[in-house]
């Protein structure tokens, strides 16, 4: 799937050692899913480079007809200058025919295969970032991997759809045209041939100043547009806090890094094609001064150079578009080594390669269903800065265990464990007694249900937000509502259940999207239930309805609650303290009350604060 992994290596070491060619090498593996269009494509350019390499031809014998020159072909020998000049018109106008034809049919397949691969690669990079571990996107701005997956596959798409297959039919050309006027008359040709040379060399100079400054470039545009969502995302803070200003300031900056770096690369691109304008008219300029000599010592006839110059102007038109190609690879080969970099992350959460646990989370009879186990558990998101430190417990099948403790205790760290966002740096977690790295993560998940304080919604209807791609019936939907007392909810929406929801559920209250988070994860029955703050964003009236429903799906299951306030964990059957990724305490409410210990210490003090608000 993703075809454009290197090595695991630091990106500027990569980028240093790897050249164009083992860049180029990457995009083979999609462009064999369209081998056959562009096997066609590749066979046209036979005909394109011929026909464009006899039109010069055709012109200087037209030429040497009006001078009776000695050297037309057999085939107008002879003939009136009319009926000539009519039979080199025809065939002249059959080359431009066969070169327009040709070219409309290569251009529209070699796009279409553009476009196919684009949309390959873009597919592959959507789905490897979303098979990446929650700690790539602790690090990654949304931004810098929205740039990747939209300019950055567009720009390598035109590797493809503008830019290898044109390349090919130039140099191509160039070799037909090259070998033709090496037939016609040598010294002209060579004259030409050599100049070429320097014309290579600058090219690959100023292509190489390109690349560097492409990249840099594509990395501010990520900057850009990374600054750019954190705003809009952000927008109330922006406003509440008056940051229009200095956030504005702040894009401004890096905008014009942007230009600068789009400044350099116009600068170099520019000097490629004028380099190539004047080159081009200095070899036209060598060809009427060797050719005018020649004729003059008859050793060569006008219309042979007439068709030399033909041949000088169409050298350097595929060259002049090969450079103009070349840049748009080279912009190609840049997004391939951004790309590459994200494709080069290791998905850090894997599925086993072989498991036979389906069974034993499923049977009903398994006296350890729901059953969650922390053996000796350390972890920490950067290296040696463990924020759990040693956790062992149990939580047994249907016990509702409630976390509480200070900010940075550890509380949300242990629920990313349990779920398996994050894999645990030592010891092992278990659910109904299997490791969970030994479980499929859709088969964890599915017997698993977290209610976070601030649930996420999709653009879409209220259905697909509850079912979330699982096929439901409306029965079993509504099923769900009743359960979790938001049924009146639903029907109080413009369109019951398929009301259209905006981008982020901006079109519901806070409190209403957290209803709707209920009834996702009560469709799904779920052995365990993680409550994370879940009701902390309700009123109190909304508040109660879905404690009632609460006390209904808690029923014959385990939950794990995280709750700051401690008066509503009251009632649960344990309750574990934790303290800097420790478990310092455990037990009922009554018994951490009669221990005095932390707890007892937090629950005084919110106590004292609810009084003090009165």
């Amino acid at each position: 799937m993703t075809s454009l992994s290197p090595p695991t290596q630091a990106p500027e070491n990569r980028r240093s050692r790897e050249n164009d060619w083992r860049l180029f090498l990457r995009l083979v593996p999609y462009a064999r899913r369209s081998g056959r269009l562009l096997a066609i494509s590749l066979v046209l350019l036979v005909p394109l480079s011929f026909a464009g390499a006899i039109q010069p031809i055709i012109i200087g014998q037209a030429i040497s007809l009006i001078r009776s020159e000695p050297n037309t072909f057999d085939f107008l020998q002879g003939k009136p200058l009319s009926q000539g000049l009519n039979i080199l018109a025809g065939l002249l106008l059959l080359t431009v025919v066969i070169r327009l034809a040709l070219e409309s049919v290569q251009s529209y397949l070699v796009q279409k295969v553009g476009q196919k691969i684009t949309a390959d690669i873009r597919n592959d990079l959507f789905h490897h970032v979303t098979s990446l571990g929650v700690r790539f996107f602790d690090r990654s701005p949304v931004g810098r991997l929205i740039t990747r997956l939209t300019s950055d596959v567009d720009a390598l798409g035109e590797v493809f759809s503008t830019g290898a297959i044109g390349i090919i039919t130039d140099l191509f050309s160039i070799v037909v045209i090259t070998i033709t006027m090496f037939t016609l008359q040598w010294q002209l040709a060579l004259m030409l041939l050599l100049m070429l040379l320097p014309v290579a060399g600058v090219i690959i100079y100023f292509q190489q100043q390109y690349r560097k400054a492409n990249y840099k470039a594509r990395e501010e545009l990520s900057s850009l547009n990374s600054t750019l969502q954190e705003n809009i995302t952000g927008i109330g803070v922006v406003q509440l806090f008056r940051r229009e200003k200095f956030n504005s300031q702040l894009f401004r900056t890096i905008n014009q890094r942007y230009i600068k770096e789009v400044d350099k690369t116009i600068f170099h691109d520019s000097a490629v094609s004028a380099t190539l304008e004047w080159i081009a008219l200095v070899a036209i300029g060598g060809v009427l001064w060797l050719g005018g000599v020649r004729v003059m010592q008859d050793a060569l006839t006008f219309g042979t150079l007439s068709a030399f110059i033909l041949f000088a102007q169409r050298l350097f038109d595929p060259l002049r578009q090969f450079a103009e190609k070349f840049t748009a690879i080279q912009a190609g080969f840049t997004a391939v080594e951004r790309i590459s970099d994200i494709l080069s992350e290791p998905i850090e959460i894997r599925d086993p390669e072989t498991s036979s646990v389906k069974s034993h989370l499923s049977a009903t009879d398994n006296p350890q269903i729901g059953e969650i186990r922390f053996e000796h558990v350390w972890f920490a998101y950067k290296e040696d800065e463990y924020v759990l430190k040693d956790l062992d417990f149990t939580i047994h099948p249907g016990e509702k265990v409630a976390l509480v403790g200070p900010t940075g205790a550890g509380k949300s760290s242990i629920i990313r464990l349990l779920c398996r966002l994050y894999e645990p740096t030592k010891g092992r977690v278990l659910v109904n007694g299997v490791d969970v790295r030994q479980m499929p993560q859709a088969q964890l998940r599915r017997h698993l249900s977290v209610i976070l304080q601030d649930g996420f919604l999709f653009a879409g209807d209220v259905k697909s937000n509850i079912t979330l791609g699982d096929d439901y019936s409306l029965d079993e939907i509504q099923t769900a509502a009743q359960q979790t007392n938001v049924a009146s909810f639903m029907e109080q929406l413009p369109q019951g259940y398929n009301t259209q929801l905006r981008e982020r559920g901006t079109n519901l209250s806070g409190g209403q999207k957290q209803l709707l988070a209920f009834a996702r994860a009560a469709i799904r029955n779920p052995q365990i239930l993680v409550l994370d703050e879940a009701t902390a964003s309700l009123d109190v009236g909304t508040e109660a309805l879905v404690q009632d429903a609460l006390d209904r799906l808690l029923v014959k299951r385990t939950a794990i609650i995280i709750a700051h306030r401690l008066s509503t964990i009251r009632n649960v059957d344990r309750i574990f303290v934790l303290k800097r990724g420790q478990l310092v305490e455990s037990g009922s409410h009554e018994e951490l009350l009669r221990q005095e210990g932390l707890y007892a210490s937090l629950y005084k003090l919110q106590m004292l604060g609810n009084e003090a608000s009165l």
